[in-house]
Protein backbone atom coordinates (compact mmCIF):
# COMPACT_ATOMS: atom_id res chain seq x y z
CA UNK A 1 0.00 0.00 0.00
CA UNK A 2 1.22 3.49 -0.77
CA UNK A 3 1.58 6.15 1.90
CA UNK A 4 2.50 9.80 1.70
CA UNK A 5 4.74 11.06 4.48
CA UNK A 6 4.53 14.83 4.81
CA UNK A 7 6.88 17.09 6.71
CA UNK A 8 5.11 20.20 7.93
CA UNK A 9 7.19 22.85 9.61
CA UNK A 10 6.17 26.01 11.45
CA UNK A 11 6.00 29.14 9.32
CA UNK A 12 8.96 30.44 11.31
CA UNK A 13 10.75 27.14 10.73
CA UNK A 14 11.95 28.07 7.26
CA UNK A 15 14.12 30.80 8.75
CA UNK A 16 15.63 28.25 11.12
CA UNK A 17 17.60 26.71 8.24
CA UNK A 18 19.27 30.02 7.33
CA UNK A 19 21.78 30.07 10.20
CA UNK A 20 22.75 26.40 9.83
CA UNK A 21 26.39 25.82 9.00
CA UNK A 22 27.19 24.49 5.55
CA UNK A 23 28.32 21.26 7.23
CA UNK A 24 24.94 20.85 8.99
CA UNK A 25 23.02 21.50 5.77
CA UNK A 26 25.17 18.97 3.91
CA UNK A 27 24.72 16.39 6.69
CA UNK A 28 20.94 16.78 6.52
CA UNK A 29 20.88 16.46 2.73
CA UNK A 30 23.19 13.42 2.88
CA UNK A 31 20.89 11.79 5.43
CA UNK A 32 17.81 12.29 3.27
CA UNK A 33 19.62 11.03 0.15
CA UNK A 34 20.80 7.94 2.05
CA UNK A 35 17.26 7.28 3.31
CA UNK A 36 15.86 7.61 -0.21
CA UNK A 37 18.60 5.31 -1.56
CA UNK A 38 17.89 2.66 1.08
CA UNK A 39 14.17 2.84 0.33
CA UNK A 40 14.90 2.56 -3.41
CA UNK A 41 17.05 -0.51 -2.82
CA UNK A 42 14.30 -2.13 -0.72
CA UNK A 43 11.71 -1.36 -3.42
CA UNK A 44 9.70 0.90 -1.09
CA UNK A 45 10.61 4.30 -2.60
CA UNK A 46 8.06 5.88 -4.95
CA UNK A 47 8.77 9.62 -4.94
CA UNK A 48 10.12 12.46 -2.81
CA UNK A 49 10.33 16.20 -3.29
CA UNK A 50 11.18 19.22 -1.23
CA UNK A 51 8.96 22.22 -1.83
CA UNK A 52 9.75 25.88 -2.49
CA UNK A 53 9.49 28.33 0.38
CA UNK A 54 5.99 29.43 1.42
CA UNK A 55 6.47 32.92 0.02
CA UNK A 56 6.30 31.34 -3.45
CA UNK A 57 3.03 29.49 -2.76
CA UNK A 58 -0.52 30.52 -3.65
CA UNK A 59 -3.92 29.17 -2.69
CA UNK A 60 -6.08 28.85 -5.81
CA UNK A 61 -9.85 28.59 -5.93
CA UNK A 62 -12.23 28.58 -8.86
CA UNK A 63 -14.22 31.79 -9.24
CA UNK A 64 -17.89 31.74 -10.17
CA UNK A 65 -16.87 31.65 -13.84
CA UNK A 66 -14.32 28.89 -13.23
CA UNK A 67 -11.35 31.25 -13.60
CA UNK A 68 -8.59 30.81 -11.01
CA UNK A 69 -8.56 33.19 -8.07
CA UNK A 70 -5.25 33.24 -6.21
CA UNK A 71 -4.91 34.10 -2.58
CA UNK A 72 -1.65 35.41 -1.09
CA UNK A 73 0.92 33.26 0.56
CA UNK A 74 -1.03 31.64 3.40
CA UNK A 75 -0.75 34.43 5.98
CA UNK A 76 -3.26 32.64 8.21
CA UNK A 77 -1.33 29.35 8.31
CA UNK A 78 0.91 28.36 11.18
CA UNK A 79 2.58 25.50 9.32
CA UNK A 80 3.54 24.70 5.75
CA UNK A 81 4.29 21.54 3.84
CA UNK A 82 8.07 21.49 3.41
CA UNK A 83 8.32 18.25 1.48
CA UNK A 84 6.93 14.79 1.00
CA UNK A 85 7.98 11.19 0.52
CA UNK A 86 5.77 8.54 -1.05
CA UNK A 87 6.49 4.94 -0.14
CA UNK A 88 4.95 1.64 -1.14
CA UNK A 89 5.12 -0.64 1.90
CA UNK A 90 3.49 -3.77 3.27
CA UNK A 91 1.97 -2.21 6.39
CA UNK A 92 1.17 1.08 8.09
CA UNK A 93 3.72 0.18 10.76
CA UNK A 94 6.47 0.17 8.13
CA UNK A 95 5.34 3.61 6.94
CA UNK A 96 5.54 4.79 10.56
CA UNK A 97 9.08 3.39 10.89
CA UNK A 98 10.17 5.31 7.79
CA UNK A 99 8.47 8.47 9.06
CA UNK A 100 10.36 8.16 12.35
CA UNK A 101 13.64 7.77 10.46
CA UNK A 102 12.93 10.88 8.41
CA UNK A 103 11.83 12.76 11.52
CA UNK A 104 15.21 12.07 13.11
CA UNK A 105 17.19 13.65 10.26
CA UNK A 106 20.11 15.64 11.66
CA UNK A 107 19.95 19.31 12.43
CA UNK A 108 22.62 21.64 13.81
CA UNK A 109 25.44 19.73 15.42
CA UNK A 110 23.90 16.45 14.24
CA UNK A 111 21.09 16.56 16.83
CA UNK A 112 17.91 14.88 15.53
CA UNK A 113 15.30 17.37 14.35
CA UNK A 114 12.40 15.15 15.48
CA UNK A 115 10.08 17.00 13.10
CA UNK A 116 6.46 15.84 13.00
CA UNK A 117 5.77 13.70 9.93
CA UNK A 118 2.15 13.18 8.88
CA UNK A 119 1.51 9.72 7.43
CA UNK A 120 -1.56 9.16 5.26
CA UNK A 121 -2.59 6.25 3.05
CA UNK A 122 -2.90 7.05 -0.63
CA UNK A 123 -6.28 6.00 -1.93
CA UNK A 124 -6.06 3.50 -4.76
CA UNK A 125 -8.61 1.96 -7.04
CA UNK A 126 -11.77 3.19 -8.65
CA UNK A 127 -14.10 5.45 -6.67
CA UNK A 128 -16.71 2.71 -6.38
CA UNK A 129 -14.07 0.44 -4.79
CA UNK A 130 -13.27 2.91 -2.02
CA UNK A 131 -14.50 2.21 1.51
Amino acid sequence: MKYILMMNIPKSGYSVFGPWSQQDVQANIAFVKALNKALSESGEFVSAEGLALPDEAKVVRAGSDGAPITDGVFPESKEFLAGYLIVDVESPERAYEIAAQWSASPGPGGAPLNMAIEVRPIMAGKPDEMP
